[in-house]
């Protein structure tokens, strides 16, 4: 697709749109999985079961518009992308999320959008000029600040294993991200994820029904899985992969940028966590390192600028 100004502008709306699905994810991931006093549905069952809901209406959705079979050369993609968003970020944040607060994993989330736009430029060739790698970094920083600041120092950010595969899940929400971007291209970005999650179902739907609650399960756990299954694993990519693929990866993924805010605030209601100026002002300066970052160019990656693609190299 051309990066017009009006794609980009769409791209960036509908990124933006998905992100706001997305940043729910943590706190309702936090209702399902409960707390090690007071745990509720296991990581293993949250992370496939939903899946498996999202793989359901996704084979409705296929069959009701008709889609088509994915050709030859997009079931290796297809398996790469089901490896990140399907059965990577949400295993290692459903497993995470018992161990930490939605807050403190938010954070964690800032670095998304750095990973996100470098997968994005080695897949897709681009090239981000310096003003943009510097309003990310930015953002990023600024998120690295905040941490520190809502942690009371360095202290705070001890590495706990629960932020390692909070990091995991990241690198992987990245590459399903980018290689979803790249299918949604020349395939419908309804289809990317409806494929992906379809063709993960021989594991998923075994291992949701192998790790079933054996428990008592509250209500409010199961509304929380209920959205990750409709929401978070399947209409927000809708969005999502729709932006990336009108307004470019590189650009679109500074949108999540603001995700780890966005989630600070939905955990004020759900989880009752405390919202206060300091995250309001950090958010409002990381909201505009997106929008003074989405005005730097982003340039296609010439001949020049790989030697193998030049003339006579082989």
């Amino acid at each position: 697709m051309n990066a017009t100004p009006a794609n980009i502008s769409k791209g960036l709306w509908l990124g933006l749109l998905g992100i706001v699905i997305f940043a729910v994810t943590l706190p309702m991931t936090r209702l399902a999985v409960g707390t090690p006093e007071a745990p509720q549905m296991s990581g293993m069952f949250i992370a496939l079961g939903r899946a498996v809901v999202a793989a359901a209406l996704s084979a409705l959705f296929l069959l009701a518009t008709r889609a088509p079979l994915p050709q030859r050369r997009d079931w290796l993609p297809l398996a790469i992308t089901a490896g990140g968003v399907v059965f990577g970020f949400p295993l290692f944040t459903s497993i995470a999320m018992r161990y930490v607060e939605a807050m403190h994993a938010s954070v964690i989330v800032g670095v998304l959008p750095l990973a996100t736009a470098a997968v994005g430029a080695l897949l897709h060739r681009q090239r981000p000029s310096a003003g943009f790698w510097l309003c990310a970094a930015l953002g990023s920083a600024l998120v690295v600040v905040f941490a520190v600041l809502r942690s009371g120092g360095a202290a705070g950010l001890s590495i706990h294993f629960a932020d390692g595969l909070l990091l995991a899940g990241m690198l992987c929400a990245a590459v399903g991200y980018g290689y979803g971007a790249r299918l949604s291209q020349h395939m419908q970005a309804e289809h990317v994820i409806c494929w992906a999650l379809l063709i993960s179902l021989p594991l998923t739907l075994p291992l949701a029904l192998a790790s079933w609650p054996e428990t008592t399960i509250r209500t409010s756990a199961w509304a929380g899985f209920a959205y990750l299954g409709v929401f978070s694993m399947w209409l927000g990519f809708f969005a999502w992969y729709r932006g990336l693929a009108l307004g470019g990866t590189v650009r679109v993924s500074q949108v999540q940028l603001v995700q780890p805010f966005l989630s600070m605030l939905f955990a004020v209601p759900l989880l009752g966590e405390r919202l206060d100026a300091v995250t309001v002002g950090f958010g409002l300066a990381v909201i505009a390192t997106v929008f003074i970052g989405k005005k730097m160019p982003v340039h296609p990656k010439t001949a020049n600028d790989n030697p193998l693609l030049q003339p006579g190299k082989t």
